[in-house]
């Protein structure tokens, strides 16, 4: 890393094993129930570019054998040297070589058949993807979840996904036991979406 990036390099979590820790356990919790908005600990400090959830989320997740690509609004940041520095992960130009994405707020989103999918033998050798909305907490619930991990159905209101998202959705659903997993964040929260959940559009009455 140049000189210049790791004086702008903020610090990481206040402990770095308690704090990797307890964003696991939030990750865990936010896969075993799908579309429920968790809240994210933030016990670090932050770079000034990407949602907080987003960004303490990577921290504790990443580690010096991962690689991860980050959509534009991140990558030429000062998100990029502090993920760099703390974790030791590799970044990458090829979305296809990434196992974790970072999909800033207003980014395009990849497109989630060109991610590592895993295979049927190891569906584990897949992408996990981050991607920044607006937030969960406006207007109506307007999706539709159901799947393992979720008693019958479950609404969730998301605000700003990114277009095409329930599509490509769908075709990664279709997809199981391959597929990527997904989390969306806002500023404090995430939402889990393992590949086996199935979202639509709720019937308008």
């Amino acid at each position: 890393m140049k000189s210049e990036e790791l004086q702008n390099v903020v610090a990481g979590f206040t402990h770095e094993a308690f704090g990797s820790q307890a964003v696991f356990r939030t990750s865990l919790n936010a896969l075993s129930y799908p579309g429920r908005p968790i809240e994210m600990p933030l016990d670090c400090a932050l770079p000034r570019q990407g949602q907080a959830a987003a960004a303490a989320l990577l921290l504790g997740l990443l580690d010096s054998d991962t690689t991860v690509w980050m959509s534009p609004s991140v990558l030429h940041s000062d998100a990029t040297p502090w993920l760099r520095f703390h974790t030791g992960c590799k970044v990458v130009e090829d979305v296809h070589a990434a196992q974790f994405i970072w999909v800033a707020y207003g980014d395009s989103l990849p497109q989630i058949s060109n991610l590592m999918l895993g295979s049927d033998a190891y569906p584990d050798q897949s992408a996990t993807c981050i991607i920044e909305t607006q937030g969960f907490d406006n207007g109506v619930a307007d999706l539709v979840l159901q799947g393992p991990g979720i008693n019958g159905e479950r609404l969730l209101n998301v605000m700003g996904l990114p277009e095409a998202f329930l599509d490509q959705w769908a075709s990664n659903h279709g997809m199981f036991p391959r597929g990527v997993d997904v989390f969306l964040t806002d500023a404090t929260h995430i939402v889990g979406l393992p590949r086996t959940t199935s979202i639509s559009r709720k019937a308008k009455a």
